[in-house]
C-alpha cells in the first residue's frame, strides 16, 4: 500500500520520525542503565564465587557481567522505545509530509 497525500493525493511523502528517534535513544540509556546495575547487583554474588579464582576473577567478573548487562539491557530499551517512538510517529504526531503541497499530515488509525 502506498501512502499518499488526503490533501492533493500525491504519492510523494516524506515520514519524519522525530519521537522514533527520540524515544529509541531514551529507550537505549535507560535499558543500559537498568542493564548495568542488575549486572552490578549479579556481580555481588559473582565475587563471591569468583573469591575461589583470587582479586582478578572478582574484578573480570564484575567488569564484564556489567559491560554485557548494560548491552543487553541497552539493545532491549532501544527497542522498546523505538516501537513506542513509531506508534506516536504514526497516530499522535503529524509526521508526514506531502512534498508537494506541504501538507502535514497523521496516518489513518
Amino acid at each position: 500500500m502506498s501512502l499518499q497525500c488526503p490533501r492533493c493525493n500525491s504519492p510523494k511523502i516524506a515520514t519524519l520520525r522525530t519521537a522514533t528517534k527520540i524515544t529509541a535513544a531514551v529507550g537505549a540509556v535507560g535499558g543500559a542503565a537498568r542493564g548495568v546495575s542488575t549486572a552490578l547487583a549479579g556481580g555481588q554474588v559473582g565475587a563471591s564465587l569468583g573469591a575461589i579464582a583470587g582479586p582478578i576473577g572478582i574484578t573480570l567478573g564484575t567488569v564484564s557481567g556489567a559491560i554485557l548487562g548494560g548491552l543487553a539491557g541497552g539493545v532491549g530499551g532501544c527497542a522498546l522505545g523505538a516501537q513506542l517512538g513509531e506508534q506516536l510517529d504514526r497516530h499522535v504526531l503529524a509526521n508526514n509530509l506531502c512534498l508537494a503541497c506541504n501538507h502535514r499530515f497523521n496516518l489513518p488509525a
